[in-house]
């Protein structure tokens, strides 16, 4: 574990300003919601809008050529990341969000009819949720839940028995930004395929933790967030296949995304342009792909490795600290789940084991984690979610520990 500590946290800290200099004893736990940025991102940034600011694709000018070159090669690099040939497949978002709502509303409304059904389950975040039951609402679809098992995975024998030919797209989290459950895609993708059903992937909690190869998973689309990969706020992007993304309609109208407009009518530019209407956030596209390779860079399949045994540690660490329950399954029943640990205390309010630890400069989560179906399945309303990355480090969860005995301690005795 210290050799590990050693390559990579300790090295690879001093890539991040805010683990430098005035904040060098801050502990940040909450990686799943959103990671630090590395300086070679910011500075990415920087340069962008201090010598390259221009509009992309509409400009014969030298500033639009760079601006549009570094832009079109962060698509590329997107692309590579998750393993696709094609960069006309990669649509870019402002956020996974957006990227799950264009399928909903440009695929759904194209393709779904009264009474067929679309598979969901009951892990995923509100952005998995929400666009399903909007565009269901409209079309008069069933959305129907696939359950969660004892330990906090994906029910498998409720899936098969709730898949069926009615099923017209199967959209599901990779890996639950709550459980850290890791779900298997590759099984659900051939089954869904099977009786003739899509599979859109939320990679958002996996994309930055292990290697996600589309043609290994054998998806039909997937969603990404820039923020969660070291990258800016305000960008992500959607995968999809060419000849899924070919046959659907446009998502939002104007610039950009038009080839032809005539008064009555317009036609559409080909892909990936169809789904990008008025400027993008070029600086953020360009940060992302900075991102991207600085990830590269270190290596997914080692930051995978180190992850996977500090959360090990995590879990030992937690799960000796008296009424504490963990959510999700645990590295032993489970070894490639998420880098996470959700838990909640009887008797304690999360967000007031959130408030003290943030006295010690201890930064974890508190709430429901845009996951209230998720809570009602457990009868809670509210937990406390601490996240690693390959920054996090086991001085940093003995701190955690050590500080989460003595406010359970200091809360009970004052409740």
């Amino acid at each position: 574990m210290n050799d590990l500590v050693n390559k990579i946290a300790e090295k690879r800290r001093n890539d991040f300003p805010l683990f430098n200099g005035n904040n060098n004893n801050l502990i940040y736990l909450d990686h799943a919601a959103t990671s630090q940025k590395p300086k070679e991102v910011i500075d990415s940034l920087k340069k962008y809008y201090s010598f390259q600011n221009a509009n992309v694709h509409r400009g014969a000018h030298q500033l639009s050529a760079i601006a549009t070159e570094k832009f079109e090669n962060s698509r590329r690099l997107t692309a590579n990341f998750i393993n696709s040939n094609n960069a006309k497949e990669i649509i870019f978002t402002r956020n996974a969000t957006e990227a799950i709502n264009l399928v909903a509303y440009s695929w759904g409304n194209n393709n779904l009819q009264e009474d067929d059904e679309i598979l969901i389950s009951l892990m995923e975040h509100h952005s998995n949720i929400v666009p399903w039951q909007l565009i269901a609402n409209a079309k008069k679809c069933k959305l129907i839940y696939i359950n969660i098992d004892e330990n906090g995975e994906l029910d498998l024998v409720d899936f098969k028995r709730k898949l069926s030919t009615k099923t017209k797209i199967v959209s599901l989290v990779h890996v639950s930004n709550t459980l850290g459950s890791c779900n298997p895609i590759e099984e659900i993708s051939d089954l869904a395929h099977q009786k003739g059903s899509l599979l859109l992937l939320d990679a958002c909690q996996s994309l930055a933790h292990k290697p996600v190869d589309i043609k290994k998973l054998g998806i039909d689309f997937l969603a990404g967030s820039s923020h969660k990969l070291c990258g800016p706020t305000g960008i992500g992007f959607l995968w999809g296949r060419e000849e899924i993304l070919d046959k659907m309609p446009p998502f939002l109208g104007g610039g950009e995304m038009i080839n032809e407009v005539f008064e009555d009518k317009s036609n559409w530019a080909d892909l990936p342009h169809k789904f990008e209407a008025g400027t993008p956030a070029i600086g953020e596209a360009i940060g992302m792909g900075t991102a991207l390779n600085y990830l590269q860079s270190i290596g997914l399949n080692e930051i995978h490795h180190y992850e996977k045994e500090l959360t090990k540690y995590l879990f030992e660490k937690l799960e000796g600290i008296d009424d504490l329950k963990i959510l999700g399954p645990s590295p032993l029943i489970q070894p490639d789940r998420g880098p996470l640990a959700t838990f909640h205390i009887k008797g304690i309010h999360s967000n007031d084991v959130a408030e003290l630890l943030d006295n010690s400069n201890i930064c974890i989560r508190s709430g429901h984690h845009c996951c209230q179906p998720l809570h009602r399945f457990y009868g809670i309303k509210s937990t406390a979610r601490a996240s690693l990355s390959f920054t996090s480090t086991p001085s940093e969860i003995d701190s955690l520990a050590e500080e989460l005995k003595s406010v359970i301690s200091f809360l009970k005795k004052n409740s």
